[in-house]
């Protein structure tokens, strides 16, 4: 027997053991002999981390398609691994280190920190694949890889001296994101743009030879005005008549008294200030590419720790030396003051970028990195998604993967970091450069340049973790090999990840997939949306809105929140998740156990051979022709990427069509004497549970697996079952008239609730003047409507009693004798009150979204908010309407 309520924490560790250890997560398991093959590769969180709800998200969505997958009887791998996360990762044992006051890394040497990386690795590092076990991920935990294993080193070292070899990866000196805290340069994606309080300062630049048209100097405005000491030129547009006699001209620098030039360049705008910039190349990413199209020298200030370095080339003078660029910036201003060249201030909001992890201003800083040719690799992975051979979901994104990969820049892979791929690059005494799978490989490539052995030194930087995430489908099939697992599941199916990588992650494996397998990793690329607060707004600690996905999983269950996720993943909308939510669809599992423990009770069981085609029963024809609708909707629905409809549609039709509608009206069968009627009705209602089952599980892998276990004699596992049919026979009479007596039932229910008719009241329908087909149904009916509509009698009759709701069904009028029961004028007084409430709120809503003030100032969150609750007003105004058009007067 069925416990009285579900417990969630007694089951999931249970039935989750038992799938794990009957291999029911392994590739192939379940397939057909002729099912094709499907394969996902996990997005590998970091190994430094712990779930959140983007991880829940993902991992959901990834998991509802490889159950539904495997149900359907297809060849399913869900490949799972970590990233190592190399900043991430050596910041984590850096501060281990600190904690336990043992030697830092450098003390350590390189070879003895990366060891105790590794120990860490394995103490700690599995934290994020038990919690995904927790949620429920079904992944072929025996295939689980890392990015630094051995098997993708090998695929790295391989790609890294492949494309050196074509050409495509080349040493560069160009501007990146310096973080001077760990010193190294970092991607755009862990630089965090801030808006902070700041300052725009004025300076006048003299002209070296004098007045040109009156104008003896230039002004520029900085919000950096430490970096002037590398300017390399002031530039102005060619448009701008006011500076046109001065393109060519010598400025004099003051403080560094270097002499630039004033040169003509489409980057200034000449309504923006004074029209006129000043190009510091080593320093700022604008500048650096004003400074390569006009030959401008580009002039480094600082070093790696963004201290202030005092060279020939840039002529700071010596009190500058080692400065921090803050403190530079001060000396700079009280100089500048004392010169006589300080021209004013503002302050001013400005964007600043910080390392996402140093918490520190990044640096544009100019160095020597590895970088790959992304122009040339981006080319067929342009084409791909213009061709249709990979499709993005929502489409919209892929204007912005077209944006981005047409302006593409040189990739810089190299990092100042010793956890990682260390780059197969060495050097030679006179800095040739020898990059070989190994030293071996690079001592022979030496001996053939210079004739005899000569003493190599390896690149110590190391690259950049995007670049093995790059190789991650075919890598982790176990390429360079042709493994059977490569020739079987690559092409993979579906990438399931966020927007916020569509860049980083997404276009990389298009671009490494078409390069070195000649085919596009994944046909479908599926960008979910952020979940946020139920405000709308971004989680972050600091605002204190973030929610635990396994504080959620240990309140409501695995499943709830699963099925919350589903429910609210419409395409190219964020999530605004409440606990309430969540709270919600727990209710919902208990709702489908409370429907289990009703179909035990009357002893519903589906006997061997029963054929649901042939009942004969007109509910039991309606409720197996509902399930199959049921199953084809949530289909159609998974094919095509949209969650949130499929789980709506399960969720309508265990809810309101099994459990409120067809258990209800099938009471009078499980409990009457009519012996064949009632054994088809149990034997119907625990065949649709079994197909509720199925088709529930990809969205509750736990409380249905329980389910199955538990209601009847079975040995195989709901998660290997076959996926139900979505065809049955279509008894169109029995279909219409179930559907008629629901909405009846409903409508009359509404009224009830509307018109405040009290609980305990019964009161009569009146037909009128119905067609045969409807006084045929109210005869067949009676009884089922007396009973759930809480009639006391069900009539015809020429005309609508006087004081009567009308109800419109199809062209039929049924009527609510509500005389002596309501107050037809209270009512009338109450709803027209609550309409005229509803249409003030409404004015004012529609005034504030219509007012361009608020629209441009209000946060996005805030104005999208509003438009839901003017949305969700007019609905009910709408809908008061309605109720007030009954009442007449």
């Amino acid at each position: 027997m069925l416990d009285k309520a579900y417990d969630p924490a007694s089951v999931e560790q249970r039935i989750y053991a038992r799938w794990e250890g009957e291999g029911a997560f392994r590739a192939g398991a379940g397939a057909r002999p002729d099912g094709d093959n499907y394969c996902i590769v996990i997005p590998p969180p970091n190994v430094t981390g712990s779930l959140h709800m983007g991880h829940a998200l993902n991992n959901t969505l990834q998991d509802i398609l490889v159950r539904y997958k495997r149900m359907l009887g297809l060849n399913v791998l869900w490949q799972p691994g970590t990233d190592h996360a190399g900043i991430a990762t050596q910041m984590v044992v850096e501060r281990q280190l600190m904690e336990r006051q043992q030697p830092d890394r450098r003390a350590l040497g390189r070879e003895e920190f990366v060891r105790r990386i590794w120990e860490w690795k394995e103490e700690s590092g599995g934290t994020i694949v038990n919690q995904l076990r927790r949620l429920g991920a079904s992944c072929d935990w025996s295939r689980e890889r890392f990015t630094m294993d051995e098997g993708l080193s090998r695929a790295v070292l391989k790609v890294f001296v492949d494309l050196y070899r074509e050409g495509l990866i080349y040493k560069d000196k160009r501007l990146v994101n310096w973080d001077p805290v760990f010193q190294t340069a970092i991607s755009d994606l862990e630089v965090e743009q801030r808006e902070v309080s700041g300052h725009m300062w004025s300076f006048a630049y003299p002209l070296a030879d004098g007045p040109v048209d009156g104008i003896s100097e230039i002004v520029i405005s900085t919000t950096r005005p430490e970096t002037m000491l590398g300017d390399g030129a002031v530039a102005v547009h060619p448009s701008d008549e006011r500076y046109r006699n001065l393109v060519g001209k010598l400025v004099r620098l003051p403080i560094a008294e270097r002499l630039i030039p004033i040169i003509a360049d489409e980057y200034p705008d000449p309504e923006f200030g004074t029209g006129a910039v000043k190009i510091t190349g080593a320093h700022d990413f604008n500048d650096f590419d004003v400074a390569r199209r006009n030959n401008i020298p580009l002039i480094p200030l600082m070093d790696a720790e963004a201290r202030m370095i005092v060279t020939p080339e840039n002529n700071v003078p010596a009190h500058y030396a080692g400065l921090d660029r803050y403190d530079a910036r001060e000396l700079v201003l009280k100089e500048i003051k004392e010169l006589g060249f300080y021209r004013g201030e503002e302050e001013k909001i400005i964007a600043q970028p910080f390392g996402d992890r140093s918490g520190v201003v990044i640096e544009p800083m100019l160095t020597d990195q590895w970088y790959v040719n992304a122009e040339v690799l981006a080319k067929p992975a342009i084409e791909a998604v213009e061709q249709g051979r990979t499709k993005i979901v929502p489409q919209n994104w892929e204007k912005t993967y077209f944006e981005w990969m047409r302006n593409i820049q040189p990739w810089c892979i190299s990092r100042q970091l010793w956890w990682g791929h260390q780059i197969p690059a060495w050097y030679g005494p006179d800095g040739d450069v020898f990059v070989a799978h190994d030293e071996d490989e690079a001592r022979a490539q030496a001996r053939e340049k210079f004739g005899r052995d000569v003493e190599l030194t390896r690149d110590p930087d190391v690259l950049d973790t995007w670049f093995s995430s790059a190789l991650w489908p075919f890598s982790t099939l176990g390429w360079p090999d042709r493994t059977p697992e490569l020739q079987r599941y690559y092409q993979t199916d579906v990438l399931v990840t966020g927007f916020d990588i569509l860049f980083f992650w997404v276009a990389r494996m298009m671009m490494m997939g078409l390069h070195f397998l000649d085919e596009e990793p994944f046909h479908t690329v599926y960008i979910h949306a952020l979940v946020r607060d139920e405000r709308g707004q971004k989680m972050s600690k600091s605002k204190g809105n973030v929610l635990d996905p396994l504080e959620l999983i240990d309140s409501y269950s695995a499943d709830a929140l699963r099925f919350t996720l589903a429910a609210m993943a419409a395409q190219g909308r964020d999530i605004k998740l409440a606990p309430a939510r969540v709270e919600g669809y727990r209710n919902f599992s208990t709702k489908l156990w409370n429907a289990a423990r009703f179909c035990e009770m009357n002893e519903c069981s589906v006997p061997a051979g029963f054929d649901a085609a042939g009942v004969s029963e007109p509910l039991n024809k309606w409720i197996v022709a509902s399930a199959a609708d049921a199953v084809r909707e949530v289909e159609a629905a998974l094919e095509a990427y949209r969650f949130n409809d499929a789980a709506a549609a399960v969720f309508r039709f265990v809810w309101n069509t099994y459990c409120d509608w067809y258990l209800e009206l099938a009471k009078p069968a499980l409990s009457g004497s009519d012996g064949a009627a009632k054994d088809e009705t149990r034997a119907t209602a625990a065949f649709v549970l079994d197909e509720i089952l199925k088709v529930l599980h990809p969205f509750m892998p736990f409380v249905t697996e329980e389910l199955w276990q538990r209601t009847a004699k079975r040995d195989g596992l709901l998660m290997l079952s076959p996926w139900p049919s979505a065809q049955a026979p279509r008894d169109e009479m029995a279909i219409a008239d179930t559907e008629w007596l629901i909405g009846l039932i409903g409508a009359i229910r509404s009224v009830r609730a509307e018109m405040n008719v009290p609980a305990g009241a019964q009161i009569p329908v009146v037909a009128v003047n119905p067609d045969p087909e409807t006084a045929g149904r109210l005869d067949r009916f009676g009884e089922q409507l007396t009973r759930l509509a809480r009639l006391s009698s069900v009539e015809t009759g020429a005309a609508a009693p006087d004081g009567s709701v009308q109800i419109v069904l199809g062209d039929q009028v049924m009527a609510l004798p509500l005389k002596g029961i309501i107050d037809f004028d209270a009512e009338r007084a109450r709803i027209d009150k609550e309409i005229k409430k509803s249409d003030a709120e409404i004015g004012k809503l529609e005034a504030k979204l219509s007012n361009e003030g608020f629209l441009a100032k209000a946060p996005e969150d805030v104005v999208e908010e509003q438009r839901e609750r003017l949305s969700g007003l007019v609905t009910s105004r709408d809908r008061l309407q309605e109720i007030r058009a009954r009442l007449g007067g």
